[in-house]
């Protein structure tokens, strides 16, 4: 069903949406730009200048310099952001909202005295409310999660890519495992990646630690992790489907932190070079989502199994038709500190892919204390996985799923490699669901 957005219905009211923040967000940058006594000064000094200086529609600039608020909203505003433009212009609170419903400062200060605004005549009208309610048809056309696939993102893996090492009798063996990847990919290619991966203290250090992040953005460059950025194609987001992804998950009452710039770092390009090689540009949009598996808590494996749940209805309810790959990158077991630091354990890996399988459901249910004690501590990185395959057609009985690929191999550095395809195979309607 297309999602719930009668909120918009809301006579004389602005909701500062996912669309509307996308709409809207070089404006409200612009707004934020002016936090400082220098910028607030040499927008003074040359307004139209300083707006010529940012990436806007000309439609939100003359907003601005027409000092209309209604006009700067439509265009994507919001009034916080906004607040910070109207401060600069030595406009109170009052002064603005007051010329927003056509009152003068003075009849809006008066209005406010008097108890404010009625909510008697400033409802939805019922007629309009039925009837987007009955409009509420399933899309014909929607996206549809075609395939879940699995894999480490060791970043030597990347070195080996960039650095011309794949060849090499160390590395042979792992590049050969994904060779199968590689042309399933060009038969099989998606519109979108919704790729899960962590972010490795690049993109997020200790000032902010968000437990699940979903790109919002329309592109993403190559992160310098230490050793300047891999020389690979910047990434291209899908700014629409991810605000409906957003939508929906938050929704579905899963908390996720909106993020519109982001620089990604191995733990998503190296992924990406793994299954479709070496490439002047991504064969197809990504939508990043970073878990935090660095800094306990961490998310456990059934809500990511929940999340992914989730995820596939966010996905199938997108009334545009596109073929989507779920992504769940990290791991298998590995540790990188402390005196136990190059554990493997080939039988619990294995084991885990066994249960990927066959009964993700009960692999949900593995506890934190399994992953570091069996994987190392840097494996709790496959709870990421149970997201992927939340996603798939057989966990709601409306299809099933066949293995395409499997693979595994030690060492890739400090680390095992996992690596699985999967696809789904919607169950056919029978003639009385078609009707």
């Amino acid at each position: 069903m297309p999602l719930d957005k009668t909120y918009r219905l809301v006579p004389g009211t602005t909701i500062f949406d996912a669309e509307q923040s996308a709409k809207g967000y070089h404006l409200n940058q612009f707004c934020m730009s002016l936090m400082t006594a220098e910028n607030r000064a040499s927008y003074l000094a040359d307004e139209r200048a300083y707006l010529d200086a940012w990436p806007l529609r000309e439609e939100q600039k003359q907003a601005l310099l027409d000092r209309d608020l209604n006009a700067a909203m439509r265009e994507g505003g919001n009034i916080y952001f906004l607040a910070k433009w109207g401060a600069t212009l030595g406009l109170s609170f009052q002064q603005m909202a007051g010329s927003m419903t056509g009152m003068t400062e003075q009849e809006y200060r008066d209005m406010m005295v008097h108890g404010g605004r009625s909510v008697e005549g400033n409802r939805i009208d019922h007629a309009v409310l039925e009837a987007a309610h009955a409009d509420r048809t399933p899309p014909a056309e929607h996206a549809t999660v075609t395939a879940a696939v699995f894999t480490s993102h060791v970043p030597a893996i990347g070195a080996a890519i960039d650095h011309g090492k794949t060849e090499e009798p160390y590395w042979r063996p792992v590049f050969e495992g994904y060779e199968y990847a590689k042309q399933w990919e060009t038969e099989n290619l998606p519109d979108v990646v919704f790729l899960v991966y962590n972010d490795h203290a690049t993109a997020f250090d200790q000032s902010i630690v968000p437990t699940f992040v979903l790109g919002t953005g329309a592109a993403y460059p190559a992160a310098d992790e230490g050793y300047g950025p891999r020389p690979v194609p910047g990434i291209d987001g899908h700014p629409e489907l991810a605000a409906h992804i957003a939508h929906s998950l938050i929704r579905d009452d899963f908390d996720l932190t909106l993020v519109n710039e982001m620089s990604v770092d191995h733990g998503l390009t190296v992924p990406l070079s793994l299954m479709f090689g070496d490439v002047q540009a991504w064969p197809c949009k990504v939508i990043p989502f970073h878990v935090n598996v660095v800094q306990y808590p961490v998310p456990s494996g059934d809500r990511c199994f929940r999340l992914g749940r989730a995820l596939r209805r966010a996905i199938e309810s997108y009334d545009r038709p596109l073929k989507v790959q779920v992504w769940g990158t990290g791991g298998m077991s590995h540790q990188l500190q402390g005196p136990r630091a190059g554990l493997i354990n080939r039988r619990w890996d294995n084991a885990f892919l066994d249960r990927l399988i066959e009964d993700p459901a009960g692999l949900a249910q593995v506890p934190h204390l399994e992953y570091v004690e069996e994987a190392g501590s840097e494996g709790i990185e496959l709870v990421m996985w149970l997201i992927a395959r939340g996603a798939m057609a057989d966990i709601d009985g409306s299809g099933e799923i066949e293995v395409k690929h499997r693979f595994y191999h030690v060492p890739a550095s400090n680390t095992a490699v996992g690596h699985l395809i999967l696809e789904n195979h919607p169950r056919a309607e029978t003639p009385a669901e078609k009707e």
